[in-house]
Formats: C-alpha cells, structure tokens, sequence
C-alpha cells in the first residue's frame, strides 16, 4: 500500500499495519482474532469512536467489532454528547482534530465529569503534543498512522485498568447562589428553598451546567436535551430558556444566569463548582 500522514486521510488495515492514504476505494484488511478474540474478559466492551473523517471512523469501528467489541461513533462533540446522553461507554477513541469543539476541549470535558478511560489519536507525534493530550486528562495517546495490533492491545490494555478512580463524579454543583442536584433532579437557593422547575426546564438547566461559559446554539440544545436537532420554525426551545431563565432570576435576583448571544445562542455567564 502507498502511506501518507496527516488527519486528513484514513486507515487502512492489514496484517500487521496501518497506512493513512487517500482512496475511498480501500477496505479493511484485517483478520480479527490476534489470539484476543472470544478470549478476554474485555470482550463486549462499549467503546465510543469521535472521530470527524467517516472513513476512519468505519474502518476503526470494523477492527473493534471484529475483536468483539461494541462500538457507538460520533464525528463531533454534539453527536458524542447525544450519545453520552443515553449510555456510558467503557471506553473514549478521540480524535483531536475535530470540527467546532476539538478534541483538547472534549477530553478536558470529559475528565472533569466522566471516570471512563480516554484514547486519543492524532497524526501529532511531536512529544509536546503527547504531552499535553495526557496532562489534559487522557490516559493515552496513540499517533497515526499505526497497527491493529497496537490500537487493540491498548485498548485491551486501559479496559483492563478500568474507569479512572481518582474523584467521584461530580452530581451537585454551585451555580451562583443556587445548588443543583443531578441526580436528584433539584434546584434550591441558599436558604434551601426548592426552585420548582418542570422536567424540560431541568435538562435544560444540566445541559448548560455541564458546558458552563460556553454559548449553546438552539440546535446543540436540541440534540442535547431531546437527542434531535430541531425545526427551524420550532421555537419551543427559546420558550423553555426563557422560562428557565425567570425562575432562576427570580431565585438568585440579579445574576442574570443565562444571556442571549446574538446570532450565537446562549451562555451560561455563572462560574459552575463541584460541591460535595
């Protein structure tokens, strides 16, 4: 096979390697087993690939099933955020050079609220960019072009280690004056005082809490909260921010919690903090 490098093409699998080229035309050349197949008590894992170039995406999905492996993909963080929004996976394939939000900001993301292991993959070898992809929070990095061989015993490898144990997750957070529980799906103020809040306004409320100052467009909202993007005439969305918006002005007046970013969407302005 002809190689090249770059995130711009995708893999090719054979035997024993891997080559990044540029024909839609390649398939996947790989045999699965390696000794690992039906073998290994990781087999059945769930592993989510977020990776931006479908070709990649399919062949890398195609080497994972073969070793019996579930797979869930996503080319961006709103589809790998849908995604999250139903199941957790075992295991995190993140690519760094990612449309909108790139893979640098989705695995710090990750880190601060998830406990599974990360895999990034970048065509980067330079060791400052190994570097910072594990000080930002994976648990390791792997450097395209590379072998069947060596994703899968990687991955093999984390699975093993199992989910990251270094904090609990994060489930009640300060936002202002107001402390929200996840988990128990309540908002109260400082004197305690319940927000009363309907079940639409509340996943509105954890989507921004768990992308704090950052805007939100009506269409990230909508596959975050409802798993779909929503019509262009639709604008219940809008309804719901609104009313979210004056009951939490009303329990922390003042705050201007959440603000409309013209032609953008809209931001959670509050610093969010983890509370035990």
């Amino acid at each position: 096979m002809s190689s090249a490098s770059g995130d711009s093409g995708f893999i090719a699998m054979g035997h024993s390697h891997v080559t990044v080229c540029n024909s839609a035309s390649a398939q996947v050349e790989y045999p699965a087993g390696y000794g690992y197949n039906g073998s290994m008590t990781e087999a059945g894992s769930t592993i989510l690939i977020v990776e931006d170039d479908a070709v990649i995406r399919r062949l890398v999905s195609e080497v994972l099933r073969a070793e019996g492996f579930n797979v869930e993909a996503a080319e961006d963080a709103a589809g790998m955020d849908g995604i999250l929004a139903r199941m957790r996976p075992d295991l995190v394939i993140l690519d760094l050079m990612l449309p909108g939000e790139d893979g640098l900001s989705i695995c710090r993301r990750l880190y601060a609220h998830e406990r599974f292991p990360i895999l990034i993959l970048s065509a980067k070898s330079d060791e400052i960019d190994r570097v910072v992809g594990l000080e930002t929070g994976a648990d390791d990095y792997l450097v395209k072009p590379f072998g069947p061989r060596e994703l899968i015993a990687r991955v093999r490898a984390m699975l093993r280690r199992g989910p990251r144990v270094q904090s609990p997750l994060a489930r009640r957070f300060s936002l202002g004056n107001l402390i929200v529980d996840l988990d128990a799906r309540q908002v109260a103020d400082e004197q305690n005082v319940p927000v009363s809040l309907t079940s639409a306004e509340f996943d509105l409320l954890a989507c921004f809490i768990r992308r704090p100052r950052r805007v939100l467009t009506r269409d990230q909202i909508g596959k975050w909260t409802r798993g779909r993007m929503p019509d262009p005439l639709d604008r219940s969305i809008d309804m719901i921010v609104s009313r979210l918006r004056r009951k939490l002005n009303q329990a922390s007046p003042g705050a201007n919690l959440i603000s409309t970013v013209r032609n953008g969407g809209y931001l959670l302005t509050a610093h969010v903090t983890p509370v035990s």
